[in-house]
Formats: C-alpha cells, sequence, structure tokens
C-alpha cells in the first residue's frame, strides 16, 4: 500500500477526488482554494521557456545533418495539419449527428453578455499573416518575459543550428547548456512534487464555483466533446501508433502520471517538462523531442479542435441560426487557422473559440454565455486529448525521420527500462540510430 500511494499519479488522483468533494460540501471554502491551483500552473510556467530553450539547443548543436532539421520542420507540419483537420472533422460530425443544441430555442439577443466580456476583449482579430509574423519576437529578452512558446522554439532553433555550424569552438557553451537543462529538470522534479496539492486546489474551485448542476443542464455537449475525444484517440490515434510500431494502450500506460496531472490542473502545459523527457525515454531523439512537443502546443491542438467545432455548431443550434453544408465547411476552414493560435494554458479555448465566432459574423458570440457554466468541466478532455495527440504525433514523426529508437521505445512501453526519472542531459542523440537499432527496427 505504501509503495501505491508513493507512486505521483497515485496521488494526483486522491487529490481530484478529494477536491471535488470539498466542492461539493464547502463550495465557499472552495472557491476560496483557486490560488492553490494557480500557483501550481504558475510554477510549471516559470519552468517552459529555460526548459524549451535549452533542450531545443541542446538537442540541434549536436546533431550531425543539419538537413534533417528542415525535413522534421516539414514533415510535422504536414502532419500536424492533417490530425488537427480530421479533429475538426469528426467534431463537425459528431455534433450534426446528436444535435446538442436542438430544442433550446434560446434568443441570442436577450443574452446577457456582461459575463463573457472578458473573453471577447482578449479575443484576437487577426489574419493568418499576423499569427505568423507573431512567432518572430520583437526582441529576444521580449520573447522569454512574455513566455510566448512559438517565438522561444523559433529562437532557440535558430541558435542551435548556429551553435552546430561554429564547430568545436561552441563545445564549451554545449557544456554549459547540458549542465543547465540538468538543473533545471531536476527543479521540475522537485516542482512536481506539489502536483497532486495543484491539483486540489484547481479541482475544488472548479467544482466549488460552477456546481454539478451546470454539468447536468448542458450534459449532452458534454457527452459530445468526451465522445468524441475518446472517438478521435481511439480511431485516429490508435491507428497512427500501431502504424509507429507501438501500441496506444502501452503508450497510455505509459504516460498516466502526466495525464492524471493534466487531469487536475486542466492544462497541458503543466506536464511540458515531463513529456519530453517521457518521449526521449521512449526511444525519441533530443531534437525531435525538444521541438514536438512544444510546437504541438499550438500547431496540434487536437483536443482543443475538437471543442472548436462542437461548440461553434452547438451555439448555432442551440440559438435556431441556420447553418447550410457550405456555412459548416467554412467554419471548418476558418478553425484550421484559427486553432493553431491556442496554446496550452486552461481557458484559451474560450479565447480563440470568442475569435473565431466574430470573425465568421453568422454565429451569434453571445451564444457564448451557454458554454460558460461547463467550459472549465470539458477543459479536462481538451487538454488530456492534446497531450496525448502531441505524445503519439512526437513519435510518429520520430518513426518518420527514423530518429526512434525501436528497441528503447519497447522497453519503455513495457515497463522494463529501469530509469525512473532521465533527464534530458544523460546522453546525447541526433537523427541517425545506432546500427544495432536500425537492425532492430527492420526486423
Amino acid at each position: 500500500m505504501k509503495r501505491i500511494l508513493g507512486k505521483l499519479y497515485v496521488q494526483v488522483l486522491i487529490a481530484v477526488v478529494l477536491g471535488a468533494i470539498v466542492g461539493v460540501l464547502f463550495p465557499d471554502t472552495a472557491t476560496a482554494l483557486k490560488p492553490i491551483g494557480d500557483g501550481f500552473i504558475k510554477l510549471i510556467k516559470m519552468l517552459l521557456a529555460p526548459v524549451i530553450f535549452l533542450t531545443v539547443v541542446s538537442g540541434i548543436a549536436r546533431m550531425e545533418n543539419m538537413k534533417e532539421l528542415g525535413r522534421v520542420g516539414v514533415r510535422a507540419l504536414l502532419y500536424f495539419e492533417v490530425v488537427s483537420t480530421l479533429a475538426l472533422a469528426i467534431g463537425l460530425i459528431v455534433v450534426d449527428v446528436f444535435k446538442p443544441g436542438a430544442g433550446m430555442n434560446i434568443d441570442a439577443k436577450a443574452l446577457d453578455t456582461s459575463s463573457i466580456a472578458t473573453y471577447t476583449t482578449q479575443a484576437p482579430h487577426n489574419s493568418f499573416m499576423d499569427f505568423i509574423l507573431s512567432i518572430i519576437p520583437d526582441t529576444i529578452v521580449g520573447a522569454f518575459a512574455q513566455g510566448n512558446v512559438l517565438q522561444i522554439l523559433l529562437f532557440s532553433i535558430l541558435l542551435g543550428v548556429a551553435l552546430a555550424n561554429a564547430g568545436p569552438r561552441a563545445r564549451i557553451f554545449i557544456d554549459v547548456v547540458d549542465s543547465l537543462m540538468k538543473g533545471m529538470f531536476n527543479i521540475v522534479n522537485m516542482v512536481m512534487r506539489l502536483a497532486p496539492i495543484g491539483a486540489f486546489g484547481a479541482i475544488a474551485f472548479t467544482i466549488g464555483k460552477y456546481g454539478f448542476g451546470s454539468m447536468f443542464s448542458l450534459g449532452k455537449l458534454m457527452a459530445c466533446v468526451y465522445l468524441t475525444c475518446v472517438v478521435f484517440v481511439v480511431f485516429v490515434l490508435g491507428p497512427i501508433c500501431r502504424y509507429s510500431g507501438f501500441s496506444l494502450w502501452k503508450f497510455l500506460r505509459f504516460i498516466k502520471e502526466e495525464l492524471f496531472t493534466v487531469l487536475g490542473t486542466s492544462s497541458s502545459e503543466s506536464v511540458l517538462p515531463q513529456m519530453i523527457t517521457k518521449m526521449e525515454r521512449a526511444g525519441c531523439s533530443k531534437p525531435v523531442a525538444g521541438m514536438m512537443i512544444p510546437a504541438g502546443l499550438s500547431f496540434n491542438p487536437d483536443g482543443q479542435a475538437i471543442y472548436y467545432t462542437i461548440a461553434a455548431i452547438f451555439i448555432a443550434q442551440a440559438t435556431n441560426t441556420p447553418l447550410t453544408l457550405t456555412d459548416q465547411l467554412i467554419v471548418l476552414a476558418v478553425l484550421m487557422f484559427t486553432s493553431k493560435g491556442s496554446a496550452g494554458v486552461s481557458g484559451s479555448g474560450f479565447i480563440i473559440l470568442a475569435a473565431t465566432l466574430a470573425s465568421l459574423g453568422k454565429i451569434p458570440v453571445s451564444g457564448m454565455v451557454l458554454l460558460l457554466g461547463v467550459d472549465r468541466f470539458m477543459s479536462e478532455a481538451r487538454a488530456i486529448t492534446n497531450t496525448i495527440g502531441n505524445g503519439v504525433g512526437t513519435l510518429a514523426i520520430a518513426r518518420w525521420v527514423g530518429a526512434l529508437d525501436r528497441v528503447k521505445l519497447n522497453r519503455a512501453l513495457e515497463g522494463k527500462d529501469e530509469a525512473v526519472e532521465e533527464t534530458v542531459a544523460a546522453k546525447p542523440a541526433g537523427f541517425a540510430l545506432p546500427p544495432q537499432t536500425e537492425a532492430a527496427s527492420r526486423s
């Protein structure tokens, strides 16, 4: 029993249950616990910029072939676009079949929009080119100060390539980066000990503020979101796993600690450092793991994509807004671009959805008031799906470019790797697989 309780994911699960109980029995007290969950997320966000920077710089600087970097980037963008578009399409099909908003007959003009004013004022009304330009930071310091993942990733890639081309002269600096990275991941391990406390505070606040009653009032909508996420994971990510040579169920067991942490915090960002480490433990090369996991937060938001289409069409159904097939395809096309601007922070999906509806001009933005009570409950499904999708995508891309150690992957998924916690600084890994691994992967 003591051994089981010592596992982090068990502690997080217990904390989630206790948080829900406190939220139901003592809602006022539970609402006051919000700073506990927010504090844990802030600790994680504090570490994201240095972890991404050090991991990507170290991985790329030690690469043997710079041409592989471009090849990985192109294939990753192709994979991200195809898979996230599939998520959007599946969400559209499910919401059209089950029609969770039909029969509600809500008058959009009569809705009180003051409760969503914060989200609509934050909603960006930018073009796709504005989004591309926003990836380039005004200053390097500004990118780190604001914690902009894509801007940090861009600078890290450029610096890693520069160091790789500098040759032996950059060796000392690369060794320093490796040492700093090891220390940073030790800090991550310390912070993760607080995950059960953070999960307790976050769940208690959610239940205390919104209550289970709001869940039941819009239960059909929530059921559609959760059902679609399950369908996507099983019937889209499952075949991708099989094609990539590993079992989806074994992979889910491999990242169970991260999934329970995401369940408690409703944020896929909360496990970004651990996911990078886990992917390396599973045989993914350092450059691929370091680039794909952070990039996936914005370019591969599978759970967010599902939510966007279901929520948008649900509002149209609930407010009796007529949409033709062409209108729905336009919604799908717009979301293909706007969904790429979402991040891994809980609540960002609500802001992006507001921006999308405002740009379309047909579905009333005021209808988002209907989602307020249950949006937080659906964020767990979105965040968990995002986390699973990013992990599967990273391993799939690594296999695609020949940067996956199949022997190491099998040992990790079978639970046979001896190291419980590995730092990414353990051993440099380029894209080329060792001879024995390549032979094993061909057999």
